[in-house]
């Protein structure tokens, strides 16, 4: 279903992204406009201030450098399956990619709302601390690989990526389809609903 509707995804998206692009290239005629006017687009869905469109889509303003380009190549790969990510993945060229990454990266990851309820944290929250660090704020790896940060993160979101790596339905870490696939949906929920809170 979604296949037949990329198209109209892609057009939705860039007539989003087309104000402030169009705002942006009568100031800026050199070679950046290209790259710019992607940056856009991907805005159009996680939000220019940080805030994704809706609270399914991750917020990746301030997120680890090295997991968003983990991703990006997971899209490309197909080893992690979102067909608009995997078409705007594609459209990086090889040079992009590292300031792609690093223009989300080095900004501020957006303010809580005001007055969001403290949640207390739920059983088997520690696991998620053993990678994500004590403050879920994500981390490098002894292997090389680095964790998300995940307090802040949207709950939405949460609960959806760890329902996909539990049903195996997300394969692109093996060791959270692991995780997951122990722990009831009930605690996945919960633990979503605390880190969210953070």
């Amino acid at each position: 279903m979604i296949k037949n509707h990329l198209p109209a995804v892609l057009i939705a998206l860039i007539a989003l992204a087309a104000p402030a692009l169009a705002a942006e290239t009568t100031s800026d005629p050199g070679p950046q406009r290209e790259f710019h006017a992607r940056m856009k687009v991907c805005e159009a869905c996680h939000g220019q201030n940080g805030v994704p469109k809706t609270a399914t889509i991750p917020i990746i303003t301030g997120q680890q450098e090295n997991y968003l380009a983990k991703q990006i190549h997971d899209f490309r790969s197909g080893d992690r399956k979102i067909e608009v990510m995997a078409w705007m993945a594609d459209a990086l060229s090889e040079s992009e990619l590292e300031p792609t990454v690093a223009n989300f990266a080095k900004k501020t990851w957006p303010s809580r709302s005001a007055g969001a309820a403290s949640v207390p944290p739920p059983r088997g929250v520690a696991v998620c601390q053993s990678c994500h660090q004590q403050n879920f704020l994500g981390a490098a790896q002894a292997e090389g690989m680095t964790t998300p940060r995940l307090a802040g993160q949207n709950y939405e979101y949460l609960v959806e990526a760890m329902g996909r790596f539990a049903d195996g339905e997300r394969t692109n870490n093996a060791d959270m389809v692991q995780i997951m696939k122990a722990i009831s949906p009930a605690d996945r929920e919960a633990m979503a609903r605390y880190l969210s809170s953070l």
